[in-house]
């Protein structure tokens, strides 16, 4: 175990190391953290820039024999005689804060609209309809093909589809197969798709194909939007939403999906990182199971919310022919109002993942930066 050692910059104790930046920063870097961080080449593969060490080669009670600091690099001798360098920087840079892509909905928002031929170029057209995505949740593309099956051209911008059960590309007409609510006439309620799924899919297209039919108008809800608004009326229904487990089931004749899950899931810090909300996939529970009176409490408040056709939270409009609608599935929910079938209504869907989206913006930006 080393000994306390101090100096103006920084100070060695049993188990971390001190540094003092300017402007009163001071970093406390646990030893297993600095071993296991290594950049030598020695410890990553150099042409993948992969982590090789592990950190089960050292002592639990690791410390350095020696720490030096200069030029803002900080130089450490472990027991081994293992020699590893850290510029400051490269831990400066880790104490900025991630930037949160998605903001809330402004009054009256309508999804931004961007051309679908521009949309599939990889130009600053792409940038700017991936990045009001990432932003809002929601976008709508025009003058998309009217054929069946054209959401297969999406791949190279969305990922590639991301498969589940009852086809790869989904179709929603009331003359086609029927085994749920969104093969009929009626309205829709606002929910995300398959909920039954363990892992529901994060990214929808909705693309309309034919869409003469009075009625059927869109509505999309940000339900990150309503959800932090009850957190902040009702802390205790936010809570139930997050712990209680909640039965989904999704069916037919030859397939069957479920899951249990809470409604709400929560990153680390607490930030929202999902909502999976279906009344029509959602199952009976037990009345007696704990819990169950204050879940229902806050579900029906949760109901209520998203139901609310004057919520700033929510966005209607019409989806003609040729317009592709697509959604954060995971944060915005869609819907749809009752219509008269006494034309042709013909909507495909298809899934993918967000994950994928966000590395094609990534991409994008770097190819688009200007020199």
């Amino acid at each position: 175990m080393a000994a306390e050692l101090n100096s103006e910059a920084f100070q060695i104790t049993a188990h971390s190391v001190i540094i003092r930046r300017p402007a009163g920063r001071e970093y406390q870097l646990p030893n297993l953290w600095l071993r296991d961080n290594c950049p030598c080449d020695d410890c990553r593969v150099v042409e993948t820039q992969e982590k090789r060490f592990i950190l089960s080669s050292v002592d639990a009670d690791l410390a350095p024999t020696e720490v030096g600091l200069d030029n803002s690099q900080l130089s450490i001798t472990w027991p081994d005689n293992h020699q590893t360098r850290f510029p400051l920087s490269t831990i400066d840079q880790l104490m900025i804060p991630e930037p949160k892509l998605h903001q809330p909905w402004p009054h009256d928002f309508t999804p931004e609209t961007f051309d679908w031929s521009l949309f599939l170029t990889h130009s600053q057209t792409t940038v700017a309809s991936l990045t009001s995505f990432m932003r809002w949740g929601a976008i709508v593309l025009t003058g998309a093909p009217t054929q069946s099956e054209s959401l297969e051209l999406l791949s190279p911008v969305l990922g590639p589809i991301r498969e589940l059960l009852f086809d790869r590309i989904h179709n929603v007409s009331v003359t086609g197969h029927v085994y749920n609510i969104a093969h009929t006439s009626l309205g829709l309620p606002p929910h995300n798709d398959f909920a039954s799924y363990s892992f529901p899919p994060s990214v929808q297209a909705l693309h309309m194909l034919q869409n003469e039919t009075p009625g059927g108008e869109s509505i999309i809800v940000d339900g990150w939007a309503i959800l932090e608004q009850l957190r902040l009326d009702h802390p205790e229904y936010f809570k139930s939403l997050c712990e209680f487990p909640v039965p989904f089931r999704e069916f037919d004749q030859d397939n069957e999906t479920y899951a249990t899950e809470p409604m709400v899931r929560c990153n680390i810090d607490g930030s929202i990182h999902s909502l999976r909300f279906s009344n029509q996939l959602m199952q009976m529970m037990n009345p007696m199971q704990p819990g169950i009176q204050q879940f229902y409490s806050a579900y029906r408040e949760l109901c209520v919310r998203i139901m609310h056709r004057e919520s700033a939270a929510r966005s209607t409009f019409r989806l003609e022919g040729g317009q592709l609608l697509l959604v954060a599935a995971q944060r915005v929910l869609h819907a749809r109002e009752s219509f008269q079938p006494v034309a042709a209504r013909h909507l495909q869907d298809a899934y993918f993942e967000l994950d994928n989206v966000a590395n094609k913006l990534r991409q994008l930006q770097a190819s688009h930066k200007p020199e």
